[in-house]
């Protein structure tokens, strides 16, 4: 078992900046994959970016340029550096984990809001 709590999120204008962080415990020798997600009101979860234990990361068209996502393996946490923040952006942010390269993602957070006002 993993288990992840996110941390970080708030009220921030548009414009402005945050750092999420998703600290794993338990079987930590089991993450692979870490992703972030969001979902806003009324939509479907988007994966925001995904960093492998090794490999590419990916992000989402919509914060290219805008978020980082790094890993410290020492400290077992994912971090989401999301700078020049935009209303839209405003979701619960989840991480999960995935345990293989591939394939559905194993454990999730219960999610930080961020709330980005114009």
């Amino acid at each position: 078992q993993v288990q992840l709590v996110e941390s970080g999120g708030g009220l921030v204008q548009a414009g402005g900046s945050l750092r999420l962080s998703c600290v794993a415990s338990g079987s930590t020798f089991r993450v692979n994959v870490v992703g972030w997600y969001r979902q806003a009101p009324g939509n479907q979860r988007e994966l925001v970016a995904s960093i492998p234990r090794s490999g590419s990361i990916n992000y989402a068209d919509s914060v290219k340029g805008r978020f980082t996502v790094s890993r410290d393996n020492s400290k077992n946490t994912v971090y989401l550096q999301m700078n020049r923040l935009k209303p839209e952006d405003t979701a619960v942010y989840y991480c999960a984990i995935r345990t293989t390269t591939f394939g559905g993602w194993d454990y999730w957070g219960q999610g930080t809001q961020v709330t980005v006002s114009s």
